[in-house]
């Protein structure tokens, strides 16, 4: 029974990390196809690699878009970071009663849908005279309901000792933030920062509304204008995807063992 339940397990890994690894190997292959190849289903590598390339980049303007992309998933990372781990840190070392009601209505929020606001945000970026700017894309997803609960639960784990400690040895509360906390707490912002980088690098609707640009468009919008195309080139698009995901992909191996680490809640 024992060896049995072996098997099917190991059976059952085999067939889940190839469902997983398909699209991507698939998306790799298709890169190196015409479209046409792609269309039938071609699993092969081409010869047709290096022309996609030179078509995805004589059709965009390639640096732009990658810096308008990078631009707001690294400041738009950094400032939710500091926003929401400050928030988390608050809401857990001083604690009351007021702010444990507010904190259940911050999770509340996390219910409301994005439609359901994105009138609304339209028409005060626009009053405001940010629209087609980064700060636009970034300001609404600065201080996520998520974010700050996710720095809260692991909050709880932080040693508040170390607190005390340094408040004896003279420091103020933001120095005890920056100096003790943030050090600290190495794991889980590793692991906030992927997630956050991510939603940011992929994030489509909001900025197709405030990004009208052609200049200030992001990958995720310059591959969903390809794809939309009268007679989209399938090849062409398998690059801007490839280009699109190798940032997140190299991001997460290089800290995916500070994500492990910050996902369960330790300390470092």
């Amino acid at each position: 029974m024992t060896k049995f339940r072996t098997i099917f397990t190991h059976v059952f890994l085999c067939i889940a990390s190839f469902l997983s690894i398909f699209p991507f190997f698939w998306m790799i292959v298709g890169m190196t196809n015409t479209s046409t190849d792609i269309i039938k289903g071609k699993l092969t590598f081409g010869s047709e690699l290096l022309a996609n390339i030179s078509n995805f980049i004589n059709s965009v303007n390639l640096g732009s878009i990658l810096w308008t992309s990078t631009k707001i998933a690294i400041l738009g990372t950094l400032f939710t970071l500091l926003l929401c781990s400050m928030a988390g840190y608050g809401f857990e070392i001083y604690k009351s009663k007021i702010k444990s009601r507010l904190m259940s209505l911050l999770m509340l929020s996390m219910m409301m849908p994005f439609a359901a606001i994105m009138v609304p945000l339209f028409k005060m970026f626009s009053n405001l005279k940010l629209m087609n700017t980064a700060t636009a894309v970034i300001l609404p997803s600065l201080a996520t309901a998520f974010m700050i609960f996710f720095f809260l639960q692991n909050t709880k784990s932080f040693p508040k000792d170390l607190l005390q400690s340094a408040r004896v040895d003279g420091l103020n509360e933001f120095q005890a933030f920056f100096y003790i906390f943030m050090p600290s707490m190495k794991s889980t912002y590793a692991a906030a920062a992927i997630i956050t980088f991510m939603s940011y690098w992929n994030s489509y609707l909001w900025p197709l509304i405030v990004l009208q640009s052609e200049n200030n468009k992001t990958m995720p919008l310059i591959i969903s204008s390809l794809a939309s195309a009268y007679s989209p080139d399938y090849g062409m698009i398998m690059v801007a995807i490839v280009i699109t995901t190798i940032p997140t992909v190299l991001i997460f191996f290089l800290m995916q063992k500070h994500f492990v680490e910050g996902m369960v809640g330790s300390v470092k």
